[in-house]
């Protein structure tokens, strides 16, 4: 493969060098992958003699009450190839993709297998291709919250470490990949797939009726959300966590769209003592994205929503110790309040007597993030398509 350059530079491999299109194995395992893939998969229908796009389901996270809504949210079709994998341990589901997604690398035979974010199809799918000597393009590659209890981190570090394209976000993903010694000509700064598709996305969302339908008064609520095992699993945990964000409910609404995983959790560990919060079902993307975008605050341990609050200019507090998007707190509205109590308490209260926090855009957020993979990988492996 040629040495991969600046997307900024002259491209070196031209169209004429190309007999079929590049097929590109696409793997989705969260909802969260799907709003990463589906500006991908936009880009790669724009160029129909450049990419032949197939887009993998693993089924490690499904839920088919709201599995229609997302992809029409999204705009993007159904999957091409839905593996059934369903949940279980970190160990089963990876074992799973491994074997399951094995057989449709040899039957599909892909000149890329592209994979994004951080979740358990993500490792399975990468380890499968590279085993099979298919390169691997890892969007969303180097980010690092330094925290090895997080089943995450340990995907992320071992997706990177066998990644033919490192696609990153942020400055800070290209220092921690250079310092764990990968090549140079390997990364590359494209910006945020996820901000692609929430900016192609607003203005929709705007039209919708979401808040109002909640009973909610725009710029007058708060929007949590939690999953992370560290905060839904512990009994303990969970109880501190509500009575802090009851005293907060009290004042004003705190809306909180549940996971069905966290609602068994938090049913699980309260004994069937509902939280002092406004709970409701799952909502799909573009509600969800309405809701972020006339909040007053959002209580989050997700990555993914610290990203987007950030560009959409909201004041989000991490319940969490780390974050592995440093970018939203030194450019953005995101803060990192861990998970004390007191801490928390004492950040909404700062939050909600100050001054709104200001932050920006950070670079390459522009919604053209899309646009720079596919061309990296067109001028990289047109080549390798011609020849096969």
């Amino acid at each position: 493969m040629a040495r991969a350059r600046n997307p900024k530079e002259p491209k070196s491999v031209t169209s004429a060098n190309q007999s079929q299109p590049i097929r590109v194995l696409a793997i989705a395992g969260a909802r969260p992958n799907f709003m990463k893939i589906a500006p991908l998969m936009h880009e790669f229908a724009r160029r129909p003699d450049r990419f032949e796009p197939i887009l993998v389901h693993t089924g490690q996270h499904y839920d088919q009450a709201m599995s229609d809504s997302f992809f029409r949210d999204l705009g993007i079709p159904e999957p091409d190839v839905n593996l059934g994998v369903g949940s279980g341990t970190h160990g089963h589901q990876t074992a799973q993709v491994l074997m399951k997604i094995e057989d449709l690398l040899i039957e599909r035979k892909p000149h890329v297998v592209l994979v994004v974010g951080d979740v358990n199809s993500t490792i399975a799918a990468a380890l499968a291709a590279v085993k099979l000597d298919i390169p691997v393009a890892h969007v969303e590659a180097g980010l690092r919250s330094w925290d090895r209890k997080m089943p995450e981190e340990i995907n992320r570090v071992l997706t990177d470490s066998v990644s033919e394209w490192l696609f990153t976000t942020e400055a800070s993903a290209e220092e921690n990949l250079l310092r764990e010694g990968v090549a140079a000509d390997k990364i590359h700064f494209v910006g945020n797939v996820m901000i692609d598709t929430l900016i192609s996305h607003r203005e929709r969302a705007k039209q919708l009726d979401t808040v109002e339908r909640l009973g909610l008064t725009p710029g007058e609520y708060a929007v949590l959300t939690l999953h992370r095992p560290s905060n839904v699993d512990s009994a303990e945990q969970l109880r501190k966590l509500f009575d802090v964000l009851g005293q907060l409910n009290r004042e004003i609404p705190v809306v909180f769209p549940i996971h069905p995983r966290t609602a068994k959790a938090i049913e699980d560990n309260l004994g069937g003592i509902k939280p002092d919060v406004q709970i409701t079902a799952p909502l799909g993307y573009l509600d969800f994205l309405r809701l972020l975008t006339d909040a007053q605050m959002v209580l989050t341990d997700s990555g993914g929503i610290q990203e987007e609050t950030t560009a959409l200019g909201v004041p989000c507090l991490t319940l969490r110790e780390s974050t592995e998007r440093p970018v939203t707190v030194t450019e953005g509205t995101n803060e990192i309040v861990g998970t004390n109590p007191a801490a928390i308490e004492a950040a909404i209260k700062k939050l909600r007597s100050g001054p709104k926090r200001e932050g920006r855009q950070p670079k390459l957020w522009d919604g053209k993030a899309a646009v720079r993979i596919a061309d990296i990988l067109e001028r990289d492996l047109a080549g390798a398509a011609a020849n096969n």
